[in-house]
């Protein structure tokens, strides 16, 4: 009897997701592997929230609030902004100056999963740089951690359309610098010069009109904004320039910045560098 010829034997790949997730566990180990990158990564706004609150502590921010209270709010959502756009941006722009990616390209994952993979690792990184930061600040800063439900929905609300969106402009701005020696120069710049605006390191109504209008182009100010909605007072709004959080529009400026950064990220990212063809 002939034997029946067996039919042929189709690899099922798995899914973007399942590919991405498994990615994000790749990228948390390597990121603790690198020592300086999380000492800066973690203990930046800690470091930045511990002198401000020494330098300020003598000044009058109106309703009991302290320095360390009033700059928690701008040091965490800082440090969400510099684990996603500041970290992708510099160490996408060197895998891909060292050809890590071009070695990935090669691998059935694709930039979706790549892309999984480096936000999930800045969401596990952004939690433990916020839970760190906020243990520090309340034992030795005195600041209070929020009871209220509500504001707890709005920080969880927050941090995640924040932390997107941070991450794709990270993996779209990636491209910007020509090699990997000139990332850090590249991108620091231009994280500094959107903290100085956003009311991170100064009182937020105290910046001039024309510096508040050209930040409210961009997340940071909002992300900035709405975490101080999360830890100041109740009718703490009433010192904000417009009188209130504008939680609304801080919802649309950051899900308009996660689409558009999205879009950028699928239609701008390289595997190779640009000399490489």
């Amino acid at each position: 009897m002939s034997r029946a010829v067996s039919p042929e034997v189709r690899t099922v790949l798995p899914s973007p997701l399942k590919v991405g997730l498994s990615r994000t566990g790749i990228e948390v180990k390597e990121f603790f592997r690198e020592r300086e990158q999380l000492i800066f990564t973690f203990f930046f706004p800690i470091i930045f929230l511990g002198i401000f609150s020494a330098v300020f502590s003598g000044t009058d921010f109106s309703g009991g609030v302290t320095a360390a209270t009033y700059f928690t709010p701008g040091m965490i959502a800082s440090g969400i902004f510099l684990t996603s756009f500041q970290s992708l941006a510099i160490a996408i722009a060197i895998e891909r100056d060292q050809d890590v990616l071009k070695r990935l390209r090669g691998t059935p994952m694709s930039p979706q999963s790549y892309f999984i993979g480096k936000i999930g690792m800045v969401l596990v990184t952004s939690v433990l740089q916020f839970a760190l930061l906020l243990t520090i600040a309340g034992l030795l800063l005195g600041v209070a951690v929020p009871s209220s439900p509500e504001k707890w929905l709005n920080f969880l609300w927050i941090f995640v359309l924040g932390t997107a969106s941070g991450s794709v402009l990270g993996i779209a701005f990636s491209v910007v610098p020509k090699s990997g020696r000139a990332a850090s120069a590249v991108v620091t710049p231009v994280v500094l010069l959107l903290q100085f605006i956003s009311g991170v390191y100064f009182v937020y109504s105290s910046l001039p009109a024309w510096m508040r209008t050209v930040s409210e182009f961009f997340p940071l100010k909002w992300l900035a904004q709405g975490m101080r909605s999360v830890f100041l007072p109740d009718g703490y709004e009433v010192n904000e320039p417009g009188g209130s959080w504008q939680l609304g529009t801080g919802a649309i400026v950051l899900t308009v910045w996660l689409l558009v950064g999205l879009f950028l990220a699928q239609r701008l990212f390289r595997w190779t560098r640009r000399d490489a063809g």
